[in-house]
């Protein structure tokens, strides 16, 4: 297969260009504008962020994306689907009052909000996964599998379980239901260092599926056929005491998520755009976000889902790393692969490994600056 293309632009801006006109250009120039989307219904995926934190796309970004898919023909919606773990978008009702909050309104966005699993996230279509290793059927929220067409708008970060989120984490698992979600998270059994444990409860109390009690010695334990998997744990433990299990769990789970985004995918137009901007170790589910890792990187975009991942990952990973972050806490040395470093129980590759084999797209890409 030969390389893909992707686009990119920095952030400097100048008193004729500002960046959304910037983003504009980009848009046009790496494929967006090329789309047959007269009369498409157009899901624009992207992630509203949890309320408290600040590292999401802001809204004045996506208006740009909505006003030229309108003016392609396109009907765009903004859409995501409710999520596995407590919190503040874990139901349709609460979901949208998480996005407004967090500025997505119909003023700032130009374009509505469905949530695409329903309600309570058992609004999906089971829809063919085609080649795949670990399943026939992906379950995805209807607004998504019902869609003629489909934009993908990613906040480039780390991520728990699969290393870093980019394009293909906000597809495939953006897009599952809840069952879905279920079904990408099941390998993960996160553990509890005892030794690290402090006894404090926040993982307890954080915990949706009740899975986490303290035991008789003041300690987390978690029991594993409660256990969902989705990582919470992980994030919330601010001692390093619960960590996702070592061994292939970030790989299969990868390997899913790719699965499940060659199905939302195949046959439909597609684009993508990912903000390597505010570059946080973890996941944006969480009320917080620690300090980003690298300096702001720029916007990148291309038609290809998996050249786009391995573009922004090889611009994170040879970018200068920030002193006094997470990284300085993993006594990182300066050179080398990032996201591993911050994650190791993690693997990242498997993702784009599978998406590739499985013809989502290529990891081989030539890199173009507008």
């Amino acid at each position: 297969m030969s390389p893909s293309t992707v686009h990119w632009i920095d952030l400097r801006t100048t008193s004729s260009q500002s960046i959304l006109a910037k983003l504009d250009m980009l848009l046009r120039k790496s494929g967006l504008a090329g789309l047959e989307l007269t009369g498409k219904y157009t899901a624009l995926k992207i992630h509203f962020g949890e309320p408290g934190n600040m590292s999401y796309v802001r809204p004045p970004f996506v208006a740009v994306i909505s006003r030229l898919v309108r003016e392609l023909g396109g009907k765009p919606f903004l859409t995501d689907s409710n999520t596995l773990y407590s919190g503040k978008r874990h139901n349709a009702y609460d979901h949208v009052r998480a996005a407004f909050e967090n500025g997505f309104s119909r003023d700032a966005t130009g374009c509505d909000i469905l949530i695409a699993d329903g309600l309570k996230g058992n609004d999906f279509i089971e829809m063919p996964v085609r080649g795949g290793n670990h399943c026939a059927v992906a379950r995805i929220g209807s607004a998504i599998a019902e869609a003629d067409a489909f934009i993908s708008i990613n906040h480039f970060k780390g991520h728990e379980l699969t290393g870093f989120g980019g394009a293909l984490k906000n597809i495939g698992m953006g897009c599952a239901s809840r069952s879905g979600k279920k079904f990408l998270h099941e390998v993960s059994h996160p553990v509890i260092d005892r030794e690290a444990c402090t006894g404090c409860g926040t993982c307890v109390e954080n915990c949706a599926s009740e899975a986490i009690k303290l035991d008789e010695e003041g300690k987390a334990a978690i029991d594993h056929d409660t256990c969902t998997g989705c990582s919470q744990c992980v994030a919330v433990c601010q001692y390093g005491a619960a960590r996702n299990s070592a061994g292939s769990a970030s790989k299969v789970c990868g390997e899913r998520i790719a699965e499940y985004s060659k199905a939302i995918l195949e046959g439909k137009p597609s684009f993508h755009v990912s903000f390597v901007m505010n570059v946080s170790p973890n996941c944006d589910c969480w009320s917080s976000n620690d300090a980003p890792i690298v300096g702001d990187l720029g916007i990148f975009a291309s038609t290809d889902p998996v050249a786009l991942d391995q573009a922004c990952v090889d611009a994170v990973n040879t970018a200068p790393a920030i002193a006094g972050t997470v990284l300085t806490d993993r006594r990182y040395s300066g050179t080398g692969e990032k996201f591993g470093h911050i994650h190791p129980d993690s693997d990242w590759s498997a993702t784009l490994d599978h998406a590739e084999s499985i013809g989502i797209g290529t990891r081989k890409y030539t890199l173009v600056k507008d």
